[in-house]
């Protein structure tokens, strides 16, 4: 009887200075059947994407030479690879910036290295479904938008694909199947956050400005992504299968 080929094993891009933090989070990542590399700095980072691929990028902000933020920015107009963002405690304005300029979620340092594998789990789960689920999703379309589950794009009017990353997706295929409802910033976040982030967090309100700025033609005054007041948005859009 034949067998059947092993399962590629999910690979962890740990951008840490740190090398006992990265250490410590590779060794629990591989617990869990993740593989892991390591770069001290972006200079590594950029030798190592050249050289391999990755599932996912978790970014520490304060490195040496060029910056975690600056390395996200440089990292999102080039891929749509999830990435996790480490900064220090109470260093708010970064994890606002980081998820303003693409990042998809956020840990506080001190973490704890279980938190961070089941953050990493919960986004290679929504970036990639399994065979099944992707024979059962729709394309779906809005405003002359596309929107595709299976294969994760989404196309303007004109057609153009529209890079996205794997948290704006996320929140786009939920008001899309949402129409008309006013979801509150706790149901979106148990939604793309997979339950993990608090009920305050600000990430919510990040990721729908920027993606009011990929699909508003004015993003200061929305028409499709609606702020419902004490309540939440509301998607406004009639949403159809193709």
């Amino acid at each position: 009887m034949s067998q059947s080929p092993p399962t590629k094993r999910p690979c962890i891009l740990i951008v840490e200075d740190d090398f006992e933090i990265a250490r410590m989070l590779a060794a629990t990542l591989a617990d869990a059947g993740l593989s892991t590399e390591i770069a001290g700095d972006g200079v590594e980072m950029d030798a190592l994407l050249r050289r391999s691929a990755f599932d996912l990028i978790v970014l520490d902000v304060m490195l040496p030479g060029e910056d975690g933020l600056s390395l996200c920015r440089r990292l999102r107009a080039e891929l749509t690879i999830p990435i996790i963002m480490l900064t220090a405690q109470g260093e708010e304005i970064d994890r606002i910036v980081g998820l303003e300029i693409g990042a998809d979620d956020y840990v506080t340092k001190p973490f704890s290295a279980r938190e961070v594998t089941a953050r990493i789990r919960a986004l290679l789960r929504r970036a990639a479904y399994s065979p099944n689920e992707r024979d059962s999703l729709k394309p779906l379309r809005f405003d002359g938008w596309t929107l595709d589950p299976q294969r994760r794009q989404v196309r303007d009017p004109s057609g153009a694909r529209v890079a996205m990353t794997t948290a704006e997706f996320d929140l786009l295929l939920v008001f899309c199947r949402n129409p008309g409802k006013v979801l509150s910033r706790e149901q979106l976040l148990a939604n793309t956050h997979a339950g993990l982030a608090g009920p305050i967090d600000r990430s919510v309100d990040v990721h729908v400005r920027r993606l009011r700025q990929k699909i508003e033609a004015d993003p200061g005054e929305p028409v499709l992504l609606k702020t419902v007041r004490l309540g939440g948005y509301m998607f406004t859009a009639t949403v159809e299968l193709p």
